[in-house]
């Protein structure tokens, strides 16, 4: 049995101006049920826009982690993740009324300090774990992170900071397991910059409100404007920064990180790799369960029928936010006739008609009232990754992104194992029944 998945027990705010933006920003931390996760939402625009922090929704930017959903973004989200994950926290709802998270003192120790005075309990679900199966290994020129199996049920980040002798940083070596003592060794680290980088990013408009002490600058003779909090102070905001990158995965991790120069980018790497073996763990559990919706069922909720019913059995279902499904690959399916004699592969676009089947599935649970039914509007970032062949199963993945009164919109994803199968977005018409 793993432990309880926890959120907050009461709502908690912190304000304060954005670390690169200098933006003022207001942030409201509030409980959120089991199962949600981690969910940004800015509340400054014309509507709501939520952001799961998840992967899925980083994008690229320059010395720090941002979610994106179309053109709505929120800045420099990681100090706030790394609280989330170091208090381990499974659920909440993060309201932000900017686009960028507060700097606050350049560690995420203000965060981890409103939210243990809301107070931390726990709910009714288990929390979910990525256990390290096999190591896995990113590198971009000589930095490099690499995931392996756990000597226990732990989380342990060794991470190597080498600037070399002639940088005030030099080279500093810190091992770290996550724990109860995260608000004391961890939480504290400031970001930090070498004076020169410092004079760089102002050049370009970057953190222009910030003053000597506000983050941890470091020149030949040390750090300016502030004392250092650790001798150490820089590998252990490292530390910091890839336990909160990592929390994007959506889940915690039972493994061994070993880091040498890591900074953001390649963290979003690791998590992307990741990801595969999180899908492959979660589908092997799955597999062995009773299905929510079983062929017959199903054949209750959509029109299709042999042998264009490619749906055979749903295995998840959350609520109208995502469905798992599988369709197992045979031999002796038709298309096989004649795609291709000798070297049978399931078309791909009957790949994307069962992801299409799925999503009809989960909007059904959001239309089921309504009076209306999907229909099938369009596809959008289409990509066959993988052939499929006979004796292959296809584990078939719908997430719900936005219904609007006339419209849905679902993001899939097919499965073989660990391996991406194909991706899709598809839209849909709702029209009367």
């Amino acid at each position: 049995m793993n432990p309880p998945q926890r959120t907050i027990a009461s709502e908690a705010t912190i304000a304060g101006r954005g670390l690169f933006t200098g933006e003022n920003g207001a942030v409201t931390f509030q409980p959120a049920p089991p199962g949600h996760g981690v969910v940004f939402v800015r509340r400054d625009l014309q509507r709501p826009v939520r952001i799961p922090a998840l992967i899925q929704h980083i994008t690229k930017r320059a010395r720090r982690s941002t979610l994106r959903n179309g053109p709505d973004s929120i800045e420099t989200i990681e100090h706030c993740m790394a609280a989330v994950h170091g208090l381990e926290i499974d659920n909440i709802e993060i309201n932000i009324n900017g686009g960028e998270l507060p700097g606050v003192d350049g560690s995420c120790l203000p965060y981890v300090e409103v939210l243990q005075k809301a107070g931390v309990v726990t709910q009714l679900a288990e929390k979910q774990f990525l256990r390290i199966s096999e190591p896995v290994e990113v590198t971009d020129g000589a930095c490099s992170l690499v995931a392996s199996p756990p000597s226990a049920d732990e989380f342990q980040i060794i991470f190597d900071l080498d600037y070399g002798p002639q940088t005030p940083i030099g080279h500093q070596l810190f091992s770290y397991t996550l724990g109860a003592d995260f608000p004391r060794q961890i939480a504290p680290a400031r970001t930090f910059v070498l004076k020169q980088e410092a004079e760089m990013l102002r050049q370009r408009g970057l953190g222009l409100h910030l003053q000597p002490g506000d983050v941890l600058v470091l020149d030949a003779g040390g750090p300016i404007g502030t004392p250092l909090r650790f001798p150490d102070e820089c590998v252990r905001h490292k530390i910091l920064d890839l336990i909160g990158d990592l929390y994007l995965l959506g889940c915690s991790i039972h493994g061994k990180i070993i880091a040498y120069k890591s900074g953001h980018s390649l963290n979003h790497a690791l998590v992307r790799r990741l990801l595969s073996m999180l899908h492959a763990q979660r589908h092997r559990a799955l597999s062995i369960l009773a299905p929510v919706m079983d062929s017959r069922q199903i054949s209750r909720v959509l029109p299709h029928r042999y042998p264009m019913l490619l749906v055979d059995r749903v295995i998840e279902m959350e609520s109208d936010r995502r469905a798992v499904g599988v369709k197992n690959v045979t031999s002796n399916e038709p298309f096989f006739q004649g795609h291709f004699p000798g070297a049978p592969v399931m078309p791909g676009v009957l790949i994307i008609e069962a992801l299409a089947q799925l999503s009809g599935l989960l909007l059904a649970r959001k239309l089921e009232h309504t009076g209306k039914t999907p229909r099938l509007l369009s596809m959008d970032k289409v990509k066959l990754r993988r052939p499929v062949t006979p004796g292959d199963q296809l584990v078939l993945e719908a997430e719900n992104i936005r219904v609007k009164a006339r419209t849905g919109h679902v993001r899939c994803r097919a499965m073989v194992g660990d391996q991406l199968a194909a991706e899709a977005i598809i839209k849909f018409m709702l029209v009367d029944e």
